[in-house]
C-alpha cells in the first residue's frame, strides 16, 4: 500500500561526510562563556580602520570523519545528521559550561553538479541542504529535447571514497521512492544524449573533417596553380 510506504519513509536529512565544510555556532546568555568555542576569522585592521567584521571559521571534516573542536579536541561527526551533530556537541560542552548552550551546525559546501544534455550545466550550492533529482534538473534549466529521461545517471562518492553510478528512469512514477531521489552533497547528475543527438554529433564531426580536408586540398591546388604559372 503506497500510503503506508509514504508514512514509513522518514523525511530526508543530509548526513555529514568527510571533506564537508561546517560552521558550528555555540550561543548562550553569557557570550563570554561560549567565546572559546566559536572559531572566528579575525577582522583585518589597520590603525583605527576595520575592513571586515569577524566571521565564523569553517571546520573541514577529515578523512576519518572528525573535526578538531576548540578545547574539546577531536569529535567524530561523519554519518551524523545536523541535528545529531548538534546534540553531540551540546553533550560534550556540558562539562565546560554552567548552562546548556544552543549549538547550530550548518553545511558550507553543500553542492551538486548537473552536466550533459541540460540547458545550463553548472554546479549549484544548495542552501537548505535538501534537493531532489527534479529540482536539480530545474536549476539547470531542465533537459534539452535530446536528453534521455529514462537513463539519468547519478555519480556518488561514499565515505570511503568509493564511487557509485546509479541510473534513474524519470519516466517511472516510482522514482520518487528511490533512495537516490534526494541528492547528497557532491553528487553529479549526468544526462545522456539520445541516439539522434549522438548520431548528429558524429555526422557533424565527420562533415567538419571533410570540409576541412576539402579546404586544405583547394588551398594546395591554388598554390600549385600560382607556382606553375
Amino acid at each position: 500500500d503506497m500510503s503506508e510506504y509514504m508514512q514509513s519513509t522518514p523525511l530526508y536529512d543530509a548526513k555529514i561526510m568527510p571533506k564537508d565544510l561546517l560552521t558550528i555556532t555555540v550561543s548562550a546568555t553569557d557570550p563570554e562563556a561560549v567565546k572559546p568555542f566559536n572559531l572566528t576569522v579575525p577582522s583585518m585592521t589597520t590603525g583605527t580602520s576595520t575592513y571586515s567584521q569577524p566571521s565564523l571559521q569553517a571546520y573541514l571534516v577529515d578523512n576519518n570523519g572528525q573535526i578538531n573542536f576548540p578545547v574539546i579536541g577531536l569529535i567524530t561527526l561523519s554519518g551524523l545528521t545536523k541535528s545529531e551533530a548538534e546534540q553531540k556537541v551540546t553533550g560534550l560542552l556540558s562539562k565546560y559550561l554552567k548552562e546548556q548552550p544552543v549549538v547550530t551546525v550548518k553545511f558550507v559546501n553543500y553542492k551538486i553538479s548537473v552536466i550533459g544534455e541540460v540547458a545550463r550545466p553548472n554546479t549549484f550550492t544548495i542552501v537548505n541542504e535538501k534537493v531532489n533529482i527534479f529540482e536539480a534538473l530545474a536549476m539547470a534549466g531542465d533537459m534539452t529535447i535530446w536528453g534521455k529521461r529514462e537513463n539519468v545517471k547519478i555519480i556518488r562518492e561514499d565515505v570511503s571514497g568509493n564511487k557509485k553510478v546509479v541510473v534513474l528512469n524519470l519516466n517511472d512514477p516510482s522514482v520518487i521512492y528511490s533512495p537516490f531521489y534526494y541528492l547528497q552533497q557532491n553528487d553529479v547528475v549526468y544526462v545522456e544524449p539520445n541516439e539522434t543527438k549522438a548520431k548528429n554529433s558524429e555526422i557533424g564531426s565527420a562533415t567538419s573533417l571533410w570540409l576541412s580536408g576539402t579546404s586544405i586540398l583547394i588551398s594546395i591546388a591554388t598554390l600549385l596553380i600560382n607556382v606553375l604559372k
